[in-house]
C-alpha cells in the first residue's frame, strides 16, 4: 500500500482496528458507565473512531518514516490532553489511564493495518483486562507487604539484569563451571520457591494441613517439617493431621524435581520419572490414608508453617555457591571415580538440599554423563533427603507422630531405590 490507492484486502485490518477500539471503549464505558452524559472524555464510539483513525493513518502512512502515522498520533495527544485538562478542572479526578488507554488505542489501530495484526489483538485484549481490573490490583497493592514488593523486584534483578551479562562457557578445572548456566539454575529455584511462598500465603491459615503442606512444600519442606513435628509435640491429639501436612509437603518434592528436570533434559526425565513417581505415590499414599481416618473437624483445623522472606539475595547467591562446588565436585569425582564418586556425592548433596545435585546431574547429562547415573543419583539424594526428614520428625516430634511420618517416607525411599536400580541396570556399578 505505501501511500498508494486503499486496495481491497485492507477492509480486514481496518476493521479489526475498529474492533479493538470498540473492546477498549466498551470496557472504558461500563466502568464509568454511573457518570452523567458528556462528563466522559471518551466513549465507546469515540474509542472505536480512535481505533479506525489509527487505522487509517497506518495504512496511508509511508514505511518505514510512518510520518502520517506519528502526526496523527502527536495531534491526538495534543486534542486529548486539552479535553483531559479540562476534565480535571471540573472534576478533580486526575487519572490519566483512560486517556493512557486512548492512545494505545490508536497506536493498536495503526499496528493493525501495518501488518501486526495479532500482536495488535493480544496487546488490546491484554489492555481491556488490565483495565477491567482495577479492584483486584488494587487490593492485591494493598494486600502486598514491603518484603514480598522487596523480593519480587530483587527476583527480577537477579533474572533479568544479572543473567543476561554472564558469560555462557565454562571456568575453572575441567571447565566445569559455567556462569551463566549456574545463575540460570539460582534463578529457577528462587522463582519456584517464590511462587511457592505467594500460593502459600494466597492459601491462609484456615485452608487445612493439606494445602498448607503442598504449598510449603513449594517454598521449604524442611522448614514445614520442623513446623509441624513441634506442633505435633505440643499438640499430640492432632498428630495424624500434622503427619499428613508434613507427607504432602515432603512429597511435593518429587514432582518439583521432575519439573525441575524437564526443563533441564527431558531425556532424563524419561529414565527418571517412574522411580520419582512411585516415590510420590508412597509419600502422598501415606497422607490420603491418614486424612481418611481423621474426622472431619480435624479436617478443617489447619496451622500455618511461618512464613519467611520470599526471596534473598544473601540466600540466593549462597545457593549459587553450593552448586558451583556440587558442579566441581561431580566433575572431579566423576573422573576420579567414574559413577561410585557421583552417587557418594549425591547421597551426601541429599542429607541437606536436592536442588542443587538435581541441577548438577541434569545439567551435566547433556554432556558427558550417562543418564542411567545421572537418574540413580538423583533418586538417591531424594531417598536420602527423606530418611533425614523422617528421622527429624521422629527426633522432634516424638515417637508416634515421628512413625506416622517416617513410616510412608522410608517406605519411599526404599521403593524410589529399587524402580530406579531396575531401570538402569544398577547405573553401571
Amino acid at each position: 500500500m505505501d501511500g498508494g490507492p486503499i486496495e481491497p484486502g485492507a477492509i480486514i485490518p481496518l476493521a479489526v482496528a475498529l474492533a479493538l477500539g470498540l473492546l477498549i471503549g466498551l470496557e472504558r464505558g461500563w466502568s464509568r458507565r454511573g457518570l452523567e452524559e458528556g462528563a466522559r472524555v471518551a466513549g465507546v464510539r469515540t474509542y472505536g473512531l480512535i481505533g479506525l483513525l489509527g487505522g487509517f493513518a497506518g495504512l496511508v502512512s509511508e514505511k518505514p518514516a510512518l510520518v502520517f502515522a506519528a502526526v496523527g498520533f502527536l495531534a491526538l495527544t495534543a486534542v486529548l490532553s486539552v479535553a483531559y485538562w479540562q476534565s480535571i478542572r471540573r472534576t478533580d479526578d486526575v487519572g490519566v489511564t483512560s486517556l493512557a488507554a486512548a492512545l494505545l488505542t490508536f497506536v493498536f489501530g495503526a499496528a493493525a493495518t501495518l501488518g501486526y495484526m495479532t500482536e495488535a489483538s493480544a496487546a488490546a485484549v491484554t489492555t481491556a483486562f488490565l483495565l477491567g481490573s482495577k479492584t483486584q490490583i488494587h487490593g492485591w497493592v494493598k494486600a502486598l507487604e514491603e518484603t514480598e514488593l522487596r523480593a519480587g523486584l530483587k527476583l527480577l534483578l537477579i533474572s533479568v539484569v544479572i543473567l543476561p551479562v554472564l558469560p555462557d562457557q565454562g571456568y575453572g578445572p575441567w571447565r566445569a563451571l559455567n556462569p551463566y548456566q549456574i545463575w540460570w539454575m539460582v534463578v529457577l529455584i528462587a522463582a519456584v520457591s517464590f511462587a511457592g511462598y505467594f500460593a502459600m500465603r494466597l492459601a491462609g491459615p484456615g485452608k487445612g494441613a493439606a494445602l498448607t503442606g503442598l504449598f510449603a512444600g513449594l517454598a521449604s519442606s524442611t522448614a514445614l517439617t520442623l513446623h509441624f513435628s513441634r506442633l505435633a509435640r505440643s499438640d499430640g491429639a492432632r498428630a495424624k493431621l500434622y503427619a499428613a501436612g508434613v507427607l504432602i509437603a515432603c512429597g511435593t518434592m518429587f514432582p518439583r524435581m521432575a519439573a525441575v528436570t524437564f526443563v533441564l533434559n527431558r531425556d532424563l526425565l524419561l529414565t527418571l520419572w517412574p522411580a520419582a513417581a512411585a516415590m510420590a505415590a508412597m509419600v502422598y499414599g501415606g497422607a490420603l490414608l491418614l486424612f481418611l481416618n481423621i474426622r472431619r473437624t480435624q479436617q478443617e483445623t489447619g496451622e500455618a508453617a511461618p512464613l519467611s522472606n520470599p526471596l534473598q539475595l544473601k540466600a540466593a547467591i549462597g545457593f549459587g555457591a553450593v552448586l558451583a562446588v556440587v558442579m566441581l565436585a561431580a566433575e572431579g569425582l566423576e573422573r576420579a571415580f567414574g559413577g561410585a564418586g557421583v552417587a557418594a556425592l549425591a547421597a551426601v548433596s541429599g542429607v541437606t538440599d536436592v536442588d542443587a545435585i538435581t541441577l548438577t546431574l541434569a545439567s551435566r547429562a547433556q554432556d558427558d554423563l550417562a543418564l542411567a547415573l545421572s537418574a540413580f543419583g538423583i533418586i538417591l539424594a531424594g531417598s536420602v533427603n527423606s530418611l533425614v526428614k523422617a528421622g527429624m520428625a521422629l527426633a522432634v516430634g516424638g515417637a508416634r507422630f515421628g512413625l506416622l511420618a517416617a513410616g510412608p517416607l522410608a517406605l519411599a525411599a526404599l521403593v524410589g531405590l529399587g524402580v530406579v536400580w531396575t531401570l538402569t541396570g544398577g547405573a553401571g556399578f
